[in-house]
């Protein structure tokens, strides 16, 4: 899962980019470029145990 979220991650965000470039930005194109970053960014970090974790057993 982790090796094909990465890659759309990327992707999603040069897209948000490469549409502010444009002289009209789409809107639209924004929005769900900037949704799937977060959503992508959130599954990977749902991954990642917490710091202060004292299950020391």
């Amino acid at each position: 899962m982790k090796k094909i979220l990465i890659p759309i991650l990327i992707v999603a965000f040069f897209v948000a980019f490469w549409n502010q470039n444009n002289e009209q930005p789409n809107l639209y194109i924004t929005i769900i470029s900037v949704i799937v970053f977060m959503f992508g960014m959130m599954k990977l970090s749902a991954k990642v145990p917490p710091k202060n974790d004292d299950n020391d057993n």
